[in-house]
């Protein structure tokens, strides 16, 4: 995306915390989720102002009560051509399922780049949608999420329990 609109922002509580969505207009005038991210704290809580907003939310909170294992949402992460394609090769990990940085590595045919993956991994701006929490150490160890190891932990946990459940 080369002109996106001033972002718009809003933010709801979680089982995790809180979390906070942020879209903005892209070139084509559509409305587009460029970040989400958890905290623990926040001055208050933003209503979802927009279209766009609303669904997400609708959706996370299905994802959430175990009701929903794939969304349907317009993503529009903003990082170089190599974090585009690990943060694509995410979006293919299904629910319930986890990958290493080398298993996303060889999915790139670049089986040399774990480091690089991890890297790109940790700067995915739109966690949970674009499932970086999925990705695990080849050791089968849990690794570095940018929302802290006990969300990491608990949404693999989540997903796990939720897996068999028919998807939207």
């Amino acid at each position: 995306m080369s002109s996106l609109s001033p972002h718009t922002r809003c933010t709801q509580a979680c089982p995790l915390g809180w979390i906070t969505l942020e879209t903005q207009i892209d070139a084509s005038q559509q409305e587009v989720i460029t970040a989400l991210h958890f905290s623990d704290e926040i001055d208050q809580a933003i209503a979802p102002a927009t279209p766009l907003q609303q669904e997400a939310s609708r959706q996370l909170e299905e994802y959430f009560a175990g009701q929903r294992q794939q969304f349907n949402l317009r993503l529009a992460p903003q990082g170089t051509d190599f974090q585009q394609q690990v943060w694509q090769a995410l979006l293919s990990i299904p629910h319930g399922e986890h990958r290493s940085y080398k298993d996303i590595a060889l999915s790139i045919d670049n089986p040399k780049a774990m480091r690089a993956v991890g890297l790109a991994n940790s700067r995915n701006p739109i966690a949970l949608l674009i499932p970086c929490h999925r990705v695990i150490g080849v050791s089968g160890k849990l690794v570095g999420y940018a929302g802290g190891i006990t969300r990491k932990a608990w949404l693999l946990e989540h997903e796990k329990n939720t897996h068999s459940q028919p998807s939207n």
